[in-house]
C-alpha cells in the first residue's frame, strides 16, 4: 500500500476495508447539530448519531465549554487511592437515572471496557458470595459486546473472533432471536420468539447452574442489524436468572440515553438487570467514556468480602477522567433541559411510518423499528454477501446522508434532536438510491 495516498497510510483504521478506503477516501471535517461536513464541502445529514453515540447532535457548545473549562482547571488526576470531585458528582447523577437500586457506578473509557468490567464484576460477585464454581459466562449469537477479549468471547459475531483464537474458556451462547419468516416488517416488539429465552434454561440443564456466573445480552441488538426482543423475551430471561442465581447483564451501550425512550431500555421496557453497561451517549461522544451501573447489593457483596485494602483489583488510568466527567455532566444537563429522553417516544410513530414506507422497494426484505432506530434488511447479492448494503452506504454518503451498513442491513439511529422533515429526507433519499443499486 505504501506509495498510494501516503498521507493516509499510517492510520490503521478500525473496522474498515483499509485498502478500499485509502483508494477512495471519504472524510468528515466538521459537524454541527444534525449535520457533518465532508472534506469536499458537502453537508451530510447524520442518520446514525455518528456511531450510535452523538444523541444530542454535534458540537453542542454546552459540552464543548465544559470540556475546555475542565482542561484548563485539572487536565488529569489519578483515581487510584485518590480522587477529584467530578466523577463523584457524575456517578451520583448517573445513579439517579438508573433503575431503582442500581446506584453504584464504575467508570471506564469505552463500551468494550464497560463490558469487560461488567463480566469481571459478575465473577467477583459470585466468588464473594461463596459461589466460586460459577465461572461460566453466557452470551448470545449475533451479539456485539465490544472488542476486548471478554467482549468478543461472549459476543456472537464470528468475524470479530475468527482471527483471535478461542477466547475465554467456558463461554456458551444463547440462540439469536432473528426470525424474518414469522416477524418480518415488525413495528416495535416482535410477537414471536419469547420461547427463545428458554435457551438459557437449556444451558443451565447442560452445564449446571452452579457453573454459570452471568448472562449478557443487548436489550436490542444494534450492531448486528437492529434485532428487537420479542414480547416477553427479556422478562423470561430475568425469571430464569432469578431462579438459578445467575447475574443478568444488559449491554446498553447503544440503548441507554434516550435511544428507545427513557434513560435506559431497562426503564423503558420494565425489566431490571443486575448490571448495566453504558458508553456512547454518556458524553454525547465528545470525550470517550463508559460506565457500569451495578445493583448495590452486588457492590456490597464484593466490598464486604474483603476485610481491608483494595476490594476489586480492576480499573483504568483514565477511569473518571476530568474532561470526560465534565462532558458527562454537561451532557446529562442537556438531555434534561431539552427533554431528549422523551423524543424517541414523541417521534416513534412518525419514524416507523417513514421507515416502513420502504416496504416493497427494490431489494428490501425486512424492516424493523423501535424508538428512534430502524433496521432495513436487504436481500443479499448472490455470491457477494454484504456488498449491496455497502454500496448503498457509499451512495448515501455521496448523496448527503450518513447511514450504517452492517452485513446486508442498513441501520439508522439519528440524533434525538432530529425533526420530521429530516426524517422524511432520510427515507426519501434511501428509497431513491435503492432503485439505483443492483
Amino acid at each position: 500500500m505504501r506509495g498510494d495516498n501516503d498521507q493516509l497510510a499510517s492510520f490503521w483504521m478500525p473496522f474498515t476495508a483499509n485498502r478500499a478506503f485509502k483508494a477512495n477516501p471519504r472524510q468528515i471535517v466538521s459537524a454541527s447539530g444534525m449535520f457533518y461536513q465532508s472534506a469536499d464541502g458537502r453537508q451530510i445529514l447524520d442518520g446514525t448519531s455518528g456511531l450510535w453515540c452523538s444523541n444530542a447532535g454535534h458540537c453542542r457548545p454546552e459540552i464543548s465549554e465544559a470540556i475546555a473549562k475542565a482542561a484548563a482547571t485539572l487536565d488529569f488526576a489519578p483515581t487510584f487511592q485518590l480522587g477529584h470531585p467530578l466523577p463523584f458528582e457524575l456517578a451520583q447523577r448517573l445513579a439517579a437515572l438508573m433503575p431503582k437500586g442500581m446506584d453504584r457506578i464504575f467508570f471506564t473509557n469505552s463500551g468494550s471496557e464497560s463490558v469487560d468490567t461488567a463480566l469481571k464484576i459478575a465473577l467477583a460477585v459470585q466468588r464473594a458470595k461463596g459461589q466460586g464454581t460459577r465461572t461460566r459466562l453466557i452470551g448470545r449469537e449475533r451479539g456485539y459486546h465490544g472488542t476486548g477479549f471478554g467482549g468478543i468471547s461472549v459476543g456472537g459475531l464470528v468475524h470479530n473472533r475468527r482471527a483471535f483464537g478461542g477466547g475465554l474458556p467456558g463461554v456458551d451462547h444463547l440462540r439469536h432471536t432473528h426470525d424474518i419468516e414469522r416477524n418480518a416488517f415488525t413495528r416495535g416488539f416482535p410477537q414471536h420468539g419469547a420461547e427463545l429465552a428458554d435457551d438459557l434454561q437449556r444451558l443451565v440443564d447442560l452445564h449446571g447452574a452452579e457453573t454459570i456466573a452471568a448472562v449478557i445480552v443487548e436489550p436490542m441488538a444494534g450492531s448486528t442489524g437492529v434485532l428487537v426482543p420479542p414480547v416477553g423475551y427479556l422478562q423470561r430471561l430475568r425469571e430464569i436468572c432469578d431462579k438459578h442465581g445467575i447475574i443478568l447483564i444488559f449491554d446498553e451501550v447503544i440503548t441507554a440515553f434516550g435511544r428507545v425512550g427513557g434513560a435506559t431500555a431497562s426503564e423503558a421496557w420494565g425489566v431490571t438487570p443486575d448490571i448495566i453497561t453504558m458508553a456512547k451517549g454518556l458524553t454525547n461522544a465528545a470525550v470517550p467514556m463508559g460506565a457500569v451501573a451495578v445493583k448495590r447489593e452486588l457492590h456490597d457483596a464484593v466490598l464486604d468480602s474483603v476485610e481491608g485494602g483494595i476490594e476489586l483489583f480492576h480499573g483504568y488510568t483514565y477511569s473518571g477522567h476530568p474532561l470526560a466527567s465534565a462532558a458527562g455532566l454537561a451532557t446529562l444537563d442537556l438531555y434534561a433541559r431539552d427533554g431528549l429522553f422523551d423524543r424517541a417516544g414523541e417521534l416513534a410513530s412518525y419514524w416507523e411510518d417513514a421507515a416502513h414506507g420502504l416496504k416493497g422497494r427494490r431489494h428490501v426484505i425486512d424492516i424493523r423499528t423501535i424508538g428512534l432506530v430502524a433496521g432495513i434488511e436487504l436481500e443479499p447479492r448472490a455470491g457477494a454477501p454484504a456488498a449491496r448494503a455497502m454500496e448503498l452506504f457509499h451512495a448515501c454518503f455521496d448523496n448527503g446522508l450518513l447511514v450504517r451498513a452492517t452485513g446486508d442491513i442498513i441501520a439508522l439511529s439519528p440524533p434525538l434532536i432530529v425533526e420530521k422533515p429530516q426524517i422524511d429526507e432520510m427515507f426519501e433519499r434511501i428509497s431513491e438510491l435503492l432503485g439505483a443499486i443492483d
